[in-house]
């Protein structure tokens, strides 16, 4: 029996959410998602609670069942609350600044590399060296905050690159000279 799938999920005020053939629509203060459901979960809406169920208990209605509850939860915080991800640069001469819809990084490289954002997600620069990325729904956000770090992982020997902030990285000790 899955423990997170069998608890209801309260609906805040100001939330607005509707179940149409096999899609889940969520409307908040701050956007709106939308979620396609699999065959065999069903789910329902009561007054102010969502309630996700399956049909039978094969292993795979029961991991759908945790998931699908798990989403819904978290696309109803992403239209209340928002999800947000902050990302370090660190590096002599590292930076980055927005400018629109790009996302310019300067990482040592021959060239500055420049980075589209996509659509529902907003990309700050508080300082040259931090990046705050927001948005609605908490996959894009992860997305989009992970392919930022994929232009310069952070390296163990210097601990040049890209992070996420409070992000531990080892660090090795490097080569030395026995005489």
């Amino acid at each position: 029996m899955s423990r997170i799938g069998k608890k209801p999920i309260d609906i805040p005020g100001g939330v607005k959410v509707e179940v149409k053939e096999s899609v889940v629509f969520i409307e908040g203060p701050k956007g709106a998602l939308e979620h396609r459901i699999r065959h065999p979960i069903k789910v329902t809406v009561t007054e102010n609670k969502v309630i996700v169920k399956r049909v039978s208990d094969e292993k795979r209605e029961l991991s759908l069942h945790g998931m699908t509850r798990a989403l819904i939860a978290n696309m109803i915080k992403g239209v209340t609350e928002g999800y947000a991800k902050e990302l370090e640069i660190k590096g002599v001469g590292f930076k980055a600044k927005v400018e629109g819809n790009t996302l310019e990084i300067n990482l040592g490289f021959s060239h500055p590399i420049k980075h589209q954002i996509a659509e529902g997600i907003t990309v700050k620069a508080p300082k040259p060296t931090q990046l705050v990325v927001s948005g609605v729904d908490k996959v894009k956000v992860g997305e989009v905050a992970a392919e930022i770090r994929d232009y310069f992982k952070p390296e163990p020997y210097t601990g040049k690159g890209i992070r996420y902030a409070n992000e531990y990285v080892r660090h090795k000790a490097g080569k030395t000279v026995v005489k």
